[in-house]
């Protein structure tokens, strides 16, 4: 049995550059099935008062919250109810077992080894469509819940909008796409390296190349660019306590792209947008709900994820000198090394959108009760002991490691995974071949970070050759 029968008090904060979040190390070797409170969303039904509904044996004697602890937990679970400021951090006494952190919203069920990640996420049990009307426990003020999402379908819903994006993906489609990357790579360090050193490679590099990527799969035209960008950034941040702003960035970009697809309608063009409009399915076309969504999706997660972790990947190698002298001498092990390092940085705050049990469902022992909600940490997942040899050392030579999970699993896998990939080799590997000299303009301990999304990355990061 490896759950806790307690409640416990989860931060879900740690914003110092890219330590691994306390709280989910501790669940890792702790109850890696185990009920948590979340900042957001109404828990109602999902917790008894006096605890989960849970199978087997109890947790650990340290760790889960007992006594007031327990009880501001299991209370809150019942409705909404004042969450952590999630900008400011956790406090000093924050982290598993508090007592002293504010109640929050509602409870779910957390899964953090890579076996119950995988098995999650792969049973269709597990339903995300089974989320749509509900204010669920969560960690963002606001998410892309409308009912036409891909991100929130189940199959054969799922099945049938994922095959029709798929091929814009495919490894033949992105193949194609990197010459027209490497010569946007090319062009950008151009600028940087007359710019001269030093110079920020987020602003350089990081932050316009998968954007720019995006906006021509989708064809966004220049002047709408800079809106689409701030709410798509405002649609993913934490910290606002009411959802005002998120809740703006997301109508803002619901109503963009149903004009836009409309127009795509009209004057159909050789984009990615333009040809789902464009489908039919028995002589009738595409809901242009599901086009307009979608395009939101590609242009919140495609653009996030690898700007990010652009910025991401470039820091951890420059602090990480023994292993960036090791891929500068063996340049060979780039692909190799890029899944390293995706596997190994703690890219995002908490956990992602959730699952809900459509039926009672046994994992490892633990019943999971019809209509609990169930949270998965990939990141907690990527750094399995279980799995992962010395899974908190950075080995850019680790052989036959296991998949990562940072693209995702089962129904819900990433679909720009392979873009990403690419769009990570050619930008680190340019970078590294362009300036052999490459280094950290500042002390790593004056980088500043991102504390205001759930997104993990250096909100500036200068860097000399």
């Amino acid at each position: 049995m490896t759950t806790s029968e307690s409640v416990w008090t989860c931060p879900f904060r740690h914003d110092e550059a890219l330590e691994f979040d306390p709280f989910l190390a501790r669940l890792r070797s702790e109850p890696p099935i185990t009920r948590i409170p979340m900042p957001r969303g109404d828990g109602a039904g999902d917790a008894t008062e006096d605890g989960p509904p849970a199978s087997g044996g109890s947790g650990p004697a340290s760790g889960p919250a007992s006594g007031p602890a327990r009880a501001s937990a299991a209370g809150a679970a019942h409705g909404p109810a004042p969450g952590p400021d999630l900008a400011s951090g956790p406090g000093p006494e924050s982290g598993p077992g508090s007592s002293s952190g504010a109640p929050a919203a509602g409870a779910a069920w957390l899964v953090t080894r890579h076996e119950h990640v995988r098995a999650v996420t792969s049973d269709p049990r597990f339903s995300r469509a089974a989320l749509i009307g509900r204010d669920l426990p969560r960690v963002t003020p606001d998410l892309v819940d409308h009912a036409e999402s891909i991100n929130l379908m189940d199959p054969p819903a799922h099945s049938r909008l994922r095959g029709l994006v798929a091929a814009a993906f495919g490894e033949r489609r992105v193949e194609e796409l990197r010459p027209r990357t490497q010569r946007t790579v090319d062009g950008l360090l151009d600028a940087m390296a007359d710019h001269g050193s030093p110079a920020d490679v987020s602003d350089w590099l990081a932050a316009p190349l998968p954007l720019d990527t995006v906006f021509e799969l989708l064809d966004v035209p220049g002047p709408d660019r800079a809106p689409l960008r701030r709410w798509a950034t405002a649609m993913m941040a934490p910290g606002t306590p009411d959802g005002a702003a998120a809740a703006e960035g997301k109508a803002g970009l619901r109503a963009y792209f149903a004009e836009l697809t409309a127009a795509r309608r009209r004057h159909p063009g050789s984009d990615l947008l333009s040809a789902l409009a464009a489908v039919r399915e028995d002589g009738e076309l595409l809901d242009a709900r599901e086009v307009a969504v979608m395009g939101m999706l590609l242009l919140v997660t495609g653009h996030n994820t690898s700007a990010h972790q652009i910025s991401n990947i470039v820091y951890t190698l420059l602090t990480h000198p023994a292993q960036l002298d090791l891929l500068r001498a063996r340049p060979e092990l780039l692909p190799s090394a890029i899944e390293e390092l995706l596997r190994f940085i703690p890219y995002r705050q908490g956990v992602g959108i959730p699952r809900q049990a459509t039926e009672d469902v046994e994992l490892d022992g633990v019943t999971i009760r019809a209509g609990e909600t169930v949270h998965v940490s990939y990141l907690a997942a990527n750094r399995d002991e279980r799995v992962y040899d010395r899974p908190d050392e950075l080995d850019l030579a680790r052989q036959d490691a296991p998949a990562h999970l940072t693209f995702g699993h089962g129904t819900h896998h990433c679909l720009g995974a392979r873009l990403a990939r690419m769009e990570l080799q050619v930008a680190i590997g340019t970078l590294l071949t362009r300036f052999p000299a490459l280094h950290l303009a500042v002390p790593a301990e004056e980088v500043r970070w991102n504390t205001g999304s759930i997104w993990r990355f250096p909100l500036a990061l200068p860097v000399a050759w």
